[in-house]
C-alpha cells in the first residue's frame, strides 16, 4: 500500500504537460469484413515529442503492418525526419499490437505493406512545423508511391488544425 501511495504522489506531482506527453496514442488497424476496404484509424495524428504510438490490429480478417517510409524498409523513399529511427512491425494478426516512441519533431508517413496499394497509409506529426529547416522536405518524396497512397494522406495543415484526423 505504501508503494502505491508513493506512486500516486509521484503521478500527482507531474505537470499536465508531462502527463500528456506520456499518454499512449492508439491507432487501430481496421477493415471491412469482406476485405474490400482497409484503413488506419486515425489516419492522421498530432503528438508531442516523447509520446508513444501503439498500433493495434482490430481487423479480424486481415494481418497488417505499420512500416515507416524509409530506405531501410524495402528501399522506400524517406518520408520521416532524417534523424528519426525507422520502424517496421512484423505482420500483426488480429488483436496484436506494436509500439514506437517518437522523439524527433517532424512529419512521419507510414504504410501497411500488403495494403499500401489500397491506400492504407497514415501520418503522424510530432511537435510543431517550422517554416525553415527542411521540416516538410520528406513529405514531398513521392517517387514509387501508389497514387492511392498519395491521395489518402491527410494534409499537415488538417492534422495541425484538428489534432486527430479520421478516415471518412
Amino acid at each position: 500500500m505504501l508503494g502505491w501511495g508513493g506512486g500516486l504522489i509521484a503521478a500527482i506531482s507531474l505537470s499536465g504537460r508531462d502527463v500528456w506527453a506520456q499518454e499512449v496514442v492508439e491507432i487501430r488497424m481496421q477493415g471491412r469484413a469482406d476485405g474490400s476496404h482497409v484503413w488506419f484509424d486515425p489516419i492522421g495524428v498530432l503528438i508531442k515529442p516523447g509520446q508513444t504510438v501503439r498500433w493495434i490490429n482490430l481487423n479480424p480478417g486481415n494481418s497488417h503492418t505499420t512500416t515507416a517510409y524509409h530506405p531501410a524498409n524495402f528501399g522506400r523513399p524517406l518520408r520521416i525526419p532524417e534523424a528519426a529511427k525507422s520502424w517496421a512491425s512484423d505482420y500483426l494478426l488480429p488483436d496484436e499490437s506494436f509500439s514506437v516512441i517518437f522523439t524527433k519533431q517532424g512529419v512521419y508517413d507510414y504504410y501497411c505493406i500488403p495494403h499500401e496499394h489500397a491506400g492504407m497509409v497514415g501520418r503522424i506529426i510530432v511537435g510543431k512545423p517550422e517554416s525553415h529547416g527542411g521540416w516538410m522536405e520528406p513529405v514531398t518524396a513521392s517517387r514509387g508511391l501508389p497514387d492511392e497512397a498519395l491521395e489518402a494522406f491527410p494534409t499537415v495543415e488538417e492534422i495541425m488544425a484538428k489534432r486527430i484526423v479520421r478516415q471518412v
